[in-house]
């Protein structure tokens, strides 16, 4: 009897690693080398030149 007559089932586990090692080598196949997450960064805006929250004027506070 090998593995492939009977497939045992899988655990949680074994199905998180397997997608973190499949995703892994997709990302270094595709060039990116970056450990943390993709994050989409605004604009940074001068503090100086920053827009001043009118709430409470337009509130009458």
């Amino acid at each position: 009897m090998t593995n492939q007559d009977n497939p045992k089932k899988m655990s949680l586990q074994e199905a998180i690693k397997q997608k973190l090692a499949s995703k892994n080598q997709t990302q270094t196949a595709a060039g990116k080398a970056s450990a943390g997450p993709v994050k989409n960064l605004q604009a940074m805006q001068s503090q100086v030149t920053k827009k001043p929250n009118n709430q409470r004027k337009r509130m009458g506070v």
